[in-house]
């Protein structure tokens, strides 16, 4: 299934100047995302920069139609001339998923293992249907779209979609576009609050998932954590829990060396040993989560412990990688919040290692709880034995040593030996990842 320059037009309100018959089959924002493998649209949005500036590079490349707002030089390609083109791509993205009538939809959101989950998701339910997922962490207005518009080519039997969340309303208008049938929320704590206010007004918001869905979908809910579970009133879906309390539990947990956790899966659908193709115990409930989804849903035992052991992983998450000199570096530096964080602390925590250092950048977005959080953060850290160098995040406070950038941070490293393990983490604005490429 295609989309057409003309039927494109037609929903989002453009005007086609080219070929109204040129057709494509995936669609993105990044020009450089686009190549002549494939029937490429390309949608110019205006942010910090005006993707208008790079249809040019787009149909260099190979892009068949382009969206438009402004005048563009589009070259041999066919332009559908619209309003406004974050606006056009939410219109297609919603009639995307309007045509997937045989997909099941997942929606997955929640505080923290968002994108871990959808990972697992991914491998899991692949084991038995065909699946597309969210790439990356494309969990917005604009993701989510590209990622329904970029469905409707194969005709997945399940489209899985990861939700973040701003404030109270923004997972409703996703779940608007979307239209979930599943629905799965991680757990809910102390991130965004700068935006929401309060963790209350954060389940609130997650909840929206919940209660978006049908009565014959399912909701997958986090039976440890108080306000999640609470969301069951939300709902007339059937209602399935994972972790310590749930129906979908994990018992005989271990922790090998190398962080990779394994456990007896216990269900209402039987039991299984499972060993996580990833590391830190703290992502044995996104897994969990997972399964007791895809167990709810048909996935026989046996195929949801194979799809576990083996997901593709988003990159920049719990990666631990070997220096030269036979240090470690856990590379988690794709974002940060306090329970992300406290469960890299206590992964560093369990590797075998004579030293234990956490170079932290900034948490971002926990307005009025920051300096609280990451003061708490950096205890814990000591409580466990790690040493904590915050780089550019005084909020840390007393108990770290306090550097102003990257390089201060690996001259203060020096040179790391064998026995040495390092965390690397914090939000994206601080951007760590430098960190870890000089060090590797």
């Amino acid at each position: 299934m295609r989309w057409v320059a003309s039927d494109i037009a037609a929903v989002v309100d453009g005007v086609v100047e080219g070929d109204s018959g040129a057709s494509i089959e995936c669609a993105t924002q990044d020009s450089r995302e686009v190549d002549s493998a494939g029937d490429w649209m390309f949608v110019p949005l205006e942010a910090e920069r005006d993707g208008h500036a790079f249809v040019g590079d787009a149909v260099a490349a190979g892009s068949r139609i382009v969206l438009a707002a402004k005048p563009v030089d589009a070259g041999n390609a066919t332009v559908v001339r619209v309003r406004d083109t974050g606006d056009a791509l939410i219109r297609l993205g919603t009639a995307s998923r309007r045509r997937l009538v045989n997909s099941q939809v997942v929606g997955i959101t929640g505080s923290v293992g968002k994108t871990t989950t959808k990972d697992f998701a991914r491998t899991v339910f692949s084991q038995q249907a065909s699946v597309q997922a969210s790439i990356r962490s494309f969990n917005n207005e604009i993701g989510l779209p590209l990622t329904l518009i970029n469905a409707v080519e194969s005709e997945a039997d399940f489209v899985i979609l990861e939700m973040g969340a701003r404030g109270i309303g923004h997972i409703s208008m996703l779940c608007e576009i979307g239209q979930p049938t599943i629905g799965i929320v991680t757990t809910v704590g102390s991130a965004h609050t700068s935006e929401f206010g309060s963790v209350e007004a954060v389940a609130d918001g997650k909840g929206e998932l919940v209660e978006s869905l049908p009565a014959t979908g399912l909701a997958v809910l986090n039976a440890d954590v108080p306000l999640v579970v609470a969301m069951a009133e939300r709902t007339l879906a059937q209602v399935v829990t994972f972790g310590d309390a749930g129906d979908v539990r994990a018992e005989s947990i271990e922790l090998s060396d190398d962080l990779i956790p394994r456990f007896r899966l216990v269900s209402d659908w039987g039991r299984a040993e499972v060993e996580v193709g990833a590391r830190g115990a703290h992502l044995i409930d996104n897994a969990l989560a997972v399964a007791a989804a895809a167990l709810a849903t048909g996935i026989p035992l046996e195929a949801v412990a194979r799809g576990l052991a083996k997901p593709v992983l988003s990159p920049m998450r719990m990666e631990l990688l070997r220096m030269s000199t036979g240090a470690r570096i856990l590379d988690d530096t794709y974002n940060a919040n306090p329970l992300s964080v406290a469960a890299a602390l206590r992964s560093l925590a369990a590797l075998s290692a004579n030293r234990r250092i956490a170079v932290l950048g900034v948490m971002a977005e926990l307005g009025d709880e920051s300096r609280v959080e990451h003061e708490r953060m950096a205890r814990l850290a000591g409580s466990l034995g790690i040493e904590v160098i915050a780089v550019a995040a005084p909020e840390y406070g007393p108990a770290a040593t306090h550097l102003n950038d990257h390089e201060a941070a690996v001259e203060r490293l020096g040179l790391l030996h064998e026995g040495d393990a390092v965390l690397v983490k914090g939000s994206r604005v601080a951007a760590l990842e430098r960190v870890v490429a000089r060090l590797t």
